[in-house]
């Protein structure tokens, strides 16, 4: 496999492991208000994404995946609400995990690794294209 190979799939695997952290972010975004239905029941719990590096034994070409998307386990916050359904009786509601702070981060974060690797993709496939006029 040529560099310019490599670099094409070390992009694109970035690409696609930064485009499941926004999907990721914007589950916890969506849901970022969401509260206990019922009394004892939780609300929405934060999703956490995590990437492992892939070696290509044939290639040697190291890139990135998911790894897995796991819970924060982090305490829900109260809200004392005592007219909602799902509150206890002392009228606090479990609200979700989520921070809106953290994940605009998150997403601010993943969106310019996604377009750097996006970069990186387009300076090779014009590296490519450049070396092929070469060779006319």
């Amino acid at each position: 496999m040529d560099a310019l190979d490599s670099i094409l799939k070390i992009s694109a695997s970035g690409m696609l492991a930064q485009g499941e952290r926004l999907k990721v972010v914007s589950e916890n975004v969506a849901n970022a208000s969401s509260t206990a239905m019922e009394p004892g029941q939780d609300p929405y719990r934060r999703k956490t994404i995590t990437f492992e590096e892939m070696v290509d034994r044939d290639t040697g070409v190291s890139t990135v995946e998911v790894s897995s998307i796991g819970r924060d386990n982090a305490n829900f916050a109260l809200r004392y609400e005592p007219s909602h359904p799902a509150a206890d009786e002392f009228g606090f509601v479990k609200v979700s995990n989520v921070s809106p702070i953290l994940e605009m981060a998150n997403m601010r974060e993943a969106a310019r690794s996604y377009e750097a690797n996006m970069n990186m993709f387009e300076a090779a496939r014009k590296m490519r294209s450049q070396i092929i006029d070469m060779l006319k």
